[in-house]
């Protein structure tokens, strides 16, 4: 299998490339400085030349150039282009959306037939590109990504931010009311690749059942060794869970003894 990824740098697609590889697997990273994102000739020069099975889009503008409007040119409009390209080309498109297409305001937990609302921001521009995916491509796989969890304090993960938290506060405020969309990285990508031989469509990957974010910080403070002081709040009220029945990713119990 030949796979191209854009966004390989990142927290989902480094972990992504690492696991493809190990699966026998040529990966072809997507290096924005030779191939152009607001140049379809060259983005569709480079993936014809490539040939690849799949192509994994999970790249956003997490490093800004100064281009006008760049958010939603990553986003929005990389996201139209290469969702035409795999189409013209026979690739299978593979794209990496968010539970934030869902505002904190939005009753959970999300069904496929929650009607995403997110007004502004990443969350808007995500939610406008997964309905742009499916008119540039049907055959398109769009994935709603939750908070990833790794061991490693790096990247975009929840282990990062208590991290940061206790580097900037000393303690860590976790809400006994807020049920967050998450799933641990490494099973995160190997749903992704599953996902690329899955009929097309919107599926939505969430390993939380039933636990608080106090609750998931209480047990990853234990596996962790207790480096963190956490203190209970109330002062986010949020259902964020999704709920896709036909994805099944391990329990975050099966991961987390700790949790109650």
């Amino acid at each position: 299998m030949k796979a191209i990824v854009t966004g390989a740098n990142g927290t989902v697609g480094s972990r992504l490339c690492e696991f493809l590889r190990r699966q026998g697997a040529e990966v072809v990273s997507w290096d924005r400085s030779a191939v152009p994102v607001d140049d379809y000739w060259a983005m569709e020069n480079f993936v014809r030349s490539v040939a690849p099975d799949v192509l994994f889009h999970l790249a956003t503008a997490s490093r800004p150039t100064g281009r006008p409007n760049e958010s939603w040119l990553i986003n929005y409009e990389w996201t139209s282009e290469l969702a035409w390209i795999t189409r013209q080309l026979g690739a299978r498109f593979v794209f990496s959306s968010t539970a934030m297409v869902f505002s904190d305001h939005a009753p959970g937990p999300f069904t496929l037939d929650s009607e995403p609302e997110a007004p502004e921001g990443y969350g808007y521009e995500k939610r406008r590109a997964e309905e742009r995916a499916f008119q540039q491509n049907p055959e398109a796989r769009v994935v709603r990504l939750a908070w990833q969890i790794d061991d490693e304090p790096t990247g975009n993960n929840m282990v990062a931010s208590l991290e940061a938290q206790m580097r900037e506060k000393g303690r860590v405020e976790a809400s006994t009311r807020w049920l967050p969309a998450c799933a641990f990285l490494d099973d995160t990508v190997r749903a992704l690749l599953a996902l690329a031989w899955a009929e097309p469509g919107l599926y939505m990957l969430d390993a939380n059942e039933r636990w608080s974010y106090y609750d998931i910080v209480r047990a990853l403070n234990e596996r962790h060794g207790g480096r963190w002081q956490v203190e209970p709040t109330e002062h986010f009220v949020f259902d964020q869970r999704m709920i896709d029945d036909r994805v099944v990713l391990p329990s975050l119990k099966t991961r987390l003894p700790g949790l109650p």
